[in-house]
């Protein structure tokens, strides 16, 4: 499986993984044998609501775009982002999600980047469509969700906790993308080519941050 992406979106866009063969990093929570791979890896229908934490370029969308290939055809998945859209688009995709359950028993997935973006009234509007079962909710957040979060919107998700990105992981992650793009690692005659010095240094200086990378 493979994301469609613009030809001219942000080589961090064109790179995001499908599944999670290619997904680098966050072994202690996505590992082959953790529960929460195991959730990810069923159906659509048995996905919790979650909210994902970590600091910015550490896998929460890529994480998202996941959930989302797996969900194709099970269930609907609406991606949004809390800088960009208030409470009315919300509502919007609730009264789809409620359609949608209605007539053709199809569950809603709503990711909403950014959540900590909306303030804590505006987060209540999640709460009765997370109870009801007329969303599954997954939220992304590089703030502390202890303070930056409403407690009743925590009690209904599973909190799932992000690390920054090892070195060894944001080389397998820019060592994939220079194959994709067909640059060879090392000296060439023809064609582009990096160092792997240059790759090493990448990987120290971006700290942890694959789209910085």
């Amino acid at each position: 499986q493979k994301i469609i992406v613009k030809p001219t979106a942000p080589l961090a866009e064109r790179m995001r993984p499908a599944d999670f063969s290619s997904y680098s990093g966050q072994t202690s929570v996505l590992g082959p044998n953790t529960m929460l791979r195991s959730l990810l890896s069923s159906t659509a229908t048995s996905i919790p609501s979650l909210i994902l934490w970590g600091p910015p370029g550490c896998g929460k969308t890529t994480l998202a775009n996941i959930i989302a290939m797996k969900a194709k055809g099970a269930a609907r998945f609406v991606k949004m982002s809390a800088c960009s859209c208030g409470v009315a688009e919300v509502r919007d995709v609730v009264k789809q999600a409620k359609s949608e359950l209605a007539m053709f028993k199809r569950k809603t997935i709503l990711f909403m980047d950014e959540v900590h973006r909306f303030n804590k009234t505006q987060q209540d509007s999640f709460l009765p469509h997370i109870e009801s079962g007329t969303i599954t909710f997954i939220g992304a957040t590089t703030e502390n969700p202890s303070f930056s979060l409403n407690n009743a919107l925590l009690s209904r998700c599973k909190v799932i906790t992000l690390e920054k990105l090892d070195k060894k992981s944001i080389k397998e992650i820019l060592e994939r993308a220079l194959k994709e793009e067909s640059v060879t690692v090392g000296k060439v005659v023809d064609g582009i080519s990096i160092a792997e010095d240059a790759i090493e240094y990448l990987a120290t200086v971006s700290e942890g941050d694959a789209r910085a990378a």
